[in-house]
C-alpha cells in the first residue's frame, strides 16, 4: 500500500514532467497565475526547478487587498517578480457606461463583459507570441471543470494548455504548500477556497462546493470568467497534443 506521502510525491514528478515537455515542445510558454493555492504550487515548481516558463498575473483593479499582499510577498519569496497585466482603461470605462460601476451584478451577461474587459483582454495580450500557456486547474474544482485534462490544445486562443494539476485533490494542494512553506493567500485560512475580485467573491460554507463562493448569485453552470472558454463553454477537449 502506497503512503500518502508516495501519491503526493508521484504527482509532483508528474506536474514537473508536464511542465518540462511544456516547455521542450511549446517554448515559449508561460504561466496565468491568478494567485490561488494551486497556482501558489505551480509557481513553486517553476521557480525551484528553474523553468524556462514566464509567470503573470492580471490586475483586475478590484482584486482583494489580501491578493495584492500576497503579490508582493511571492515576489519577496522568490526574489523573481512576476508580469503583471492590467486591463485597458477604454474597455473597464466603457463597461462602466454601459452597465454602471457595478453592474456585474445585474445579469450574467453584464458581469461576462466586467470579466472580458478586466480578465480575458488583458490575458490575451499575455499571450500573444506563446506557443503554450500553463494554469492551475484542476478536474475536481467544480461541476464546470470536470473535462479538465493535463494538455489540450486551446482552439480559443490558438495555443497548447497545459494543466499539470488537473488530476490533484485540494487535499494534495495544501500538502505541498505547507511542507514547502509556500505562501498564501490569507482568505484561504478564512473560508476563501478560490479568490477572484473582491465585490465577486465569498467565504463558502460547510459542505459547499469550493466555487461556492465565486459569483453566488449565479447558478453553477455559468461560474466562469472566460478564460476558459469556448463558444460559452467550458473547454472539454480530449486530452492529447498537436
Amino acid at each position: 500500500m502506497t503512503s500518502v506521502a508516495d501519491d503526493l510525491e508521484k504527482k509532483i514528478v508528474a506536474a514537473l514532467a508536464d511542465l518540462r515537455e511544456a516547455v521542450s515542445r511549446f517554448a515559449p510558454v508561460t504561466f496565468a497565475s491568478s494567485m490561488g493555492a494551486e497556482d501558489m504550487v505551480l509557481t513553486d515548481l517553476i521557480y525551484r526547478n528553474n523553468l524556462d516558463i514566464e509567470i503573470f498575473s492580471i490586475d483586475t483593479g478590484r482584486l482583494p487587498q489580501q491578493t495584492y499582499a500576497l503579490m508582493a510577498a511571492a515576489d519577496k519569496h522568490y526574489g523573481k517578480p512576476a508580469k503583471i497585466y492590467v486591463p485597458q482603461a477604454v474597455s473597464v470605462e466603457g463597461f462602466i457606461q454601459t452597465y454602471g460601476i457595478n453592474g456585474f451584478f445585474d445579469s450574467i451577461d453584464a458581469r461576462k463583459a466586467c470579466c472580458h474587459a478586466r480578465k480575458v483582454e488583458p490575458l490575451r495580450r499575455a499571450l500573444t507570441g506563446k506557443r503554450a500557456w500553463v494554469t492551475g486547474l484542476r478536474s475536481t474544482q467544480s461541476s464546470t471543470r470536470e473535462a479538465v485534462s493535463a494538455s489540450a490544445f486551446d482552439e480559443n486562443n490558438g495555443l497548447q494548455k497545459i494543466n499539470p494539476l488537473a488530476q490533484w485533490s485540494e487535499v494534495e494542494v495544501w500538502q505541498y504548500l505547507r511542507a514547502n512553506d509556500v505562501p498564501y493567500n490569507a482568505l484561504h485560512d478564512q473560508g476563501f477556497p478560490s479568490i477572484g475580485c473582491a465585490p465577486c467573491t465569498r467565504a463558502v460554507q460547510p459542505g459547499e462546493d469550493i466555487r461556492a463562493g465565486r459569483w453566488w448569485w449565479e447558478n453553477p453552470e455559468t461560474k466562469e470568467c472566460g478564460l476558459h472558454m469556448v463558444d460559452g463553454r467550458l473547454q472539454r477537449i480530449k486530452t492529447g497534443t498537436t
